[in-house]
């Protein structure tokens, strides 16, 4: 996460609902391998080096151009500040998405009806998009495996999203997804990708006793404690999603993969939603409709481009700086539009989580990513 699957997005680089947080958050693929172009492709943003003292891109930064110094660093200036703005664009519509998903859920929406149709417009508008982009949808059948196993992930996990938000707290449930970068960390040592420093393990027991306790303020075995569960088991499912991409997408488009993966990762949700699509009503408020139209076209459209084609520019590592304030800009909104209060122990565990956070952040950008295990 974004939501959870838009946010999603954020670990590898993701999300997704980037998301995604991100639904999230909020919601689709997480890139950090997407973009194997990037320095042979020498975008402006791209390849810096260092010559008399100042910044100039590849070739060397000391020999003459044809535009004057001032201009050239007054334009690279401006492609970042546009750059940052899309990814800060993105983050802030994984982390509204969480209460705004909240508010649809307690106005009329059931959750698997909402998320089957929700999933089934943006999907609708995302393919469009992306078979004007790319012509084609066609991927290796020896990759079809790995396909099919994030698309359920994806279902998986908008099972957990919508459930859980509709058992816990909006502010609940997005500190709760910062603990995404763990799972994704403990899967790929499971999984024999990375080693993990000390550091990691510290800031891994930081994160749960966080987690421990959020849950422990919910009380007994109530509806808050399983929505608790639920919005972990978003953070889990999304994390095993992210692992499982990674390799797709190093071949193909991140475009591709998550018109794929959201595709097919909606059949089995539209199909175990049909008893609720059959009951469910849809004679809402103004209000309610604006929130669905918003969580179509916000988290789980507009921010897979903004997102995707940021990190096309600057790469996965500068933008998941960005990712990692998802869960608290989410909290904000929850507090401030929902009314929602957060009690001392969720405080407490939110801040462990953060810091928990901040330190495998801290760790992976300290070291170089150790080697894949023989």
């Amino acid at each position: 996460m974004a939501e959870a699957v838009e946010q999603g997005d954020l670990l590898l680089g993701v999300a997704a609902d980037r998301m995604g947080c991100v639904e999230a958050e909020h919601e689709l693929a997480h890139p950090r391998a997407q973009l194997v172009g990037e320095v042979g492709r020498r975008r402006p943003d791209e390849g810096v080096d260092v010559g008399e003292g100042r910044l100039g891109h590849k070739g060397n930064p000391n020999e003459p151009t044809a535009q004057p110094a001032p201009e050239r660093y007054v334009h690279l200036v401006r492609r970042v500040s546009a750059v940052d703005a899309m990814l800060l664009g993105t983050v802030l519509l994984w982390a509204l998405n969480i209460t705004v998903t909240k508010y649809v859920l307690t106005h009329g929406w059931s959750p698997l009806a909402y998320g089957t149709i929700r999933y089934f417009a943006a999907i609708s508008l995302f393919w469009a998009f992306t078979y004007h982009r790319e012509r084609s949808f066609r991927i290796e059948r020896s990759d079809l495996g790995l396909v099919l196993l994030a698309a359920g992930m994806i279902f998986l996990n908008q099972l957990c999203f919508v459930y859980g938000l509709k058992l816990s707290h909006a502010s609940t449930v997005a500190l709760l997804l910062g603990t995404t970068p763990v799972f994704v960390g403990l899967i790929s040592l499971v999984l024999r990708l990375e080693h993990l420093s000390r550091a990691f393990w510290v800031g891994a027991a930081i994160t749960f006793a966080g987690v421990a306790l959020i849950a422990a303020s919910a009380g007994g075995f109530s509806s808050g404690l399983k929505g608790d569960l639920l919005a972990i088991g978003t953070a889990l499912t999304w994390a095993c999603y992210t692992v499982t991409i990674a390799p797709l997408m190093r071949r193909y488009s991140p475009f591709r993969i998550s018109a794929l993966v959201l595709a097919i990762g909606w059949v089995p949700l539209a199909l175990v939603s049909i008893p609720q699509l059959a009951s469910q009503e849809f004679s809402f408020g103004w209000k309610t409709w604006l929130g669905f139209g918003y969580a179509v076209i916000g988290p789980l459209f507009l921010t897979n481009i903004l997102w995707f084609t940021a990190i096309d520019r600057v790469g996965p590592s500068r933008a998941s700086l960005f990712g990692n304030l998802q869960p608290f800009l989410a909290v904000f909104f929850a507090v401030v539009l929902l009314s929602e209060t957060l009690h001392s122990l969720e405080i407490a565990g939110g801040v462990l989580i953060f810091a928990g956070i901040l330190l495998e952040r801290l760790w992976h950008q300290a070291g170089a990513p150790s080697p894949p295990v023989e």
